[in-house]
């Protein structure tokens, strides 16, 4: 590897499995401190051991302003400063809009959406300090679509993170902060296994899913110096399903 990210730290959320683990790993490879971030607190654990190091696991909702603040301190008090945040924790329920309840509703909103927004502005104080950092958030192929193999609730969360990368991006600027997102397509994790996916599987141009390491790579560049005049854009990581 070539150490893009030496001497640099970073928190991914949701990081115990899928496409976040993947980040964690190719950001350790590259010579970050990782802290990854889980609401399972065992598999948090479980991931940081296998990648060794200086990794650290955290027990961590991100829906919860007091649970993403706790983990937030103890990052910074453990690698001494936040350089990296990857906003990657994400929850899906198909449903549709004559079906969706309440209770899906709130959850997949405050998951996806208002968690992303909760961990930018718990970390925000950390690299204005330092005039420095990157944020990476995980948006999706649903925010441009409207949903059509994941539900009302999911694809309205994606866009506002969607739109959120863009506001975050233009007030951070003059503190040197960047903020981007990836816009993952089918790629194979446990939250793309349901059959309402498979019509989209088979309808990729490029002939196959993603797999979490294609979408890793895409945050490793956003994070990197490679990106450093990047900020406010939107990468989509899809095989050519959605192009604009």
């Amino acid at each position: 590897m070539t150490g893009k990210l030496e001497n640099q730290s970073a928190l991914i959320t949701g990081a115990g499995r899928g496409i976040g683990k993947a980040i964690a790993e190719l950001f350790a490879r590259e010579g970050a401190r990782v802290a990854i971030a889980d609401i399972d607190y065992d598999t948090a654990q479980a991931t940081a051991a296998t990648i060794g190091g200086e990794a650290i696991g955290l027990a961590m909702d991100v829906a919860g302003k007091t649970s993403v603040h706790h983990g937030m301190d103890q990052v910074v008090k453990r690698f001494g400063q936040l350089d990296i945040l990857v906003n990657n924790a994400g929850y899906l329920v198909y449903t549709t809009f004559e079906s969706c309840s309440e209770q899906d509703w709130d959850r997949i909103v405050n998951i996806n959406m208002k968690g992303t927004f909760l961990c930018a502005q718990a970390a925000i104080p950390h690299m204005k300090a330092r005039k420095s950092g990157a944020i990476v958030n995980m948006t999706s192929l649903a925010a441009k679509t409207g949903g059509i193999a994941a539900g009302p609730p999911y694809a309205a969360a994606k866009a506002g993170v969607y739109t959120l990368t863009i506001g975050l991006a233009r007030t951070l600027a003059p503190d040197r902060i960047r903020v981007n997102a990836i816009a993952p397509g089918v790629i194979d994790t446990a939250m793309t296994s349901a059959p309402e996916h498979d019509a989209l599987k088979a309808s990729i141009p490029i002939g196959q899913s993603g797999q979490p390491e294609d979408v890793a790579n895409c945050a490793l560049f956003l994070a990197s110096d490679d990106a450093k005049h990047i900020t406010g854009e939107t990468i989509d990581v899809n095989g050519g399903l959605y192009m604009d």
